[in-house]
């Protein structure tokens, strides 16, 4: 993946000012962005600004690759530049591994927890009175997937497009992605409720006024708290990384599963058992919390469609976000059944389902970054197709089969390290045992290699058809890492028992 830096293409003019003016003015001089994606990639900024800047520059105007035919082409270009800006670093297999694997078992480390602690809340009196509950954990864990990914995936790539180097432009992007944030947290709350509440309904024939009102504030204000403390976190993890010359792309998902898990079991834990226990004597607290986070929500819809960063996203982002709702449902549907027949399953889905979504994260996010740099969206990079065999995906000749060989390498011995450490800590039901580590590895190993062909040919496919798979891949990837996880999970279980 080529990062870092992409170089200015447009060729801009401004008025000139009266005769014998002093002012500086800005010049910037390339080629037409029609012309081979190589000329784009080498191209330098021409820059005559000791006082000016690009952005105050109005107008563009693109000159024809002819007009450069008498000055020796590209190459002479390139060397007429008076002001070269920064190289572009070429990741090596050392640097993606340095930059993956320490967020990455910080990130394992909050699964842990979060394991740990879904095998403790789930005997606990709300979680045993309003079973519902339960099946509400995977789609809401799945939204650090919906959001907060997503958002370090966007805004990932702003930085590596250069977007984010003055302190206005970040705190514009920071504005508008936080209210974003608020707006999806806050439907996607309400649905992954209503999904959990129609599954009762379905069942019993019947639904509980207070249970259905409890359901939907604790999903609702869970969703928002998580995702405003979540994406704040990534904006300034994103900050950091460009101020240290690391890729984002590398750090901020896996930083962004580390901390979403346990945040936000802890989060519906604690709200679900302060309403039910509580509350529970004041029946008019519920609604007036809920109504609360309704009130706020056109203020978050009108603070993102205003910034331009996120205009787009609020129109057409909701489609791939409450899709995963749903996939995610399914794992809290195998997750409600398993866990009541399984001892100790509960710790491990955590760890199974976000270990899968971390990694496809960050491939995923590195496959975007690379196409916005090397081409235009509904065109794809020279001699490299959408569709490409299971086996191409981590050994065909393009760098993006490299970084799943190493996301794979990273697996195994991350995941040994997880289980061993929810054992340890929890002792769920003595299932620790040579037989259900081989297949524990199995089934993680399965789920993540079919997760990462997913990646390759979905990031490939939206982006033919001219949409930013920076919106719509993660969350479709983690919601099917949740259903494939737990549902592979559930599986090594009955064949333990079995044997």
């Amino acid at each position: 993946s080529r990062v870092l830096v992409r170089r200015s293409l447009t060729t801009v003019s401004r008025e000139m000012g009266p005769r014998g003016s002093r002012e500086f003015r800005t010049f910037s001089l390339s080629l037409d962005t029609s012309g081979p994606p190589q000329a784009r990639m080498l191209s330098r900024r021409m820059s005559f600004c000791p006082r000016g800047s690009l952005r105050e520059v109005v107008d563009p105007v693109v000159l024809p690759p002819s007009l450069f035919e008498g000055i020796g082409g590209l190459k002479d270009l390139e060397e007429a530049i008076i002001e070269e800006e920064e190289e572009e670093k070429k990741e090596t297999m050392l640097s993606i591994v340095t930059e993956v694997f320490i967020p990455f078992i910080l990130a394992g480390l909050g699964m842990v927890a979060a394991g740990v602690l879904l095998s403790k809340v789930q005997y606990w009196d709300a979680f045993v009175d309003i079973p519902e509950l339960i099946i509400m954990v995977p789609p809401l864990l799945g939204l650090k997937g919906n959001l907060e990914m997503t958002l370090a995936s966007r805004i990932s790539t702003q930085a590596n497009l250069g977007r984010m180097e003055t302190m206005g432009d970040r705190l514009t992007i920071a504005r508008g992605n936080l209210a974003l944030i608020q707006c999806q947290a806050t439907v996607a709350g309400l649905v992954a409720a209503l999904l959990a509440i129609a599954k009762s309904w379905a069942e019993n024939g019947t639904a509980n006024t207070s249970h259905v009102l409890l359901l939907a504030t604790a999903a609702v204000l869970t969703a928002t708290l998580a995702s405003i403390v979540l994406a704040s976190i990534m904006v300034l993890v994103v900050i950091v990384c460009r101020r240290f010359h690391l890729n984002p792309d590398n750090v901020a998902t896996p930083v962004a599963a580390s901390l979403g898990d346990i945040t936000t079991l802890a989060l519906l834990a604690g709200l679900s058992t302060l309403m039910h226990v509580k509350l529970g004597s004041y029946p008019w607290a519920t609604p007036c919390l809920l109504g609360a986070s309704f009130v706020a929500l056109p203020l978050w819809v009108y603070i993102s469609y205003r910034n331009p960063f996120t205009k787009e996203v609020l129109f057409h982002g909701w489609i791939p976000i409450l899709l995963a709702i749903i996939i995610s449902s399914g794992g809290g549907f195998i997750l409600e059944y398993a866990s009541a027949r399984f001892e100790g399953l509960a710790a491990y889905q955590p760890v199974i389902n976000g270990v899968a979504g971390n990694l496809v994260a960050v491939q995923a996010s590195r496959i975007s970054t690379y196409l916005h740099l090397n081409t235009d969206k509904g065109l794809l990079p020279s001699k490299e197709k959408t569709c490409v065999s299971p086996v191409g995906v981590f050994f065909g000749p393009c760098a993006h089969a490299r970084t799943a060989r190493i996301l794979m390498l990273i697996l195994i011995p991350g995941q040994v390290i997880f289980v061993f450490l929810v054992n340890r800590v929890e002792k769920p039901g003595g299932t620790l045992n040579g037989a259900f580590i081989g297949l524990y590895l199995t089934a993680a190993v399965l789920q993540v290699y079919i997760l990462l062909h997913m990646a390759r040919v979905l990031v490939y496919l939206l982006w033919t058809h001219k949409v930013d798979p920076d919106n719509a891949t993660i969350p479709f990837l983690t919601a099917m890492g949740d259903l494939l996880g737990s549902g592979f999970l559930m599986a090594v279980y009955i064949i333990l028992q079995v044997l």
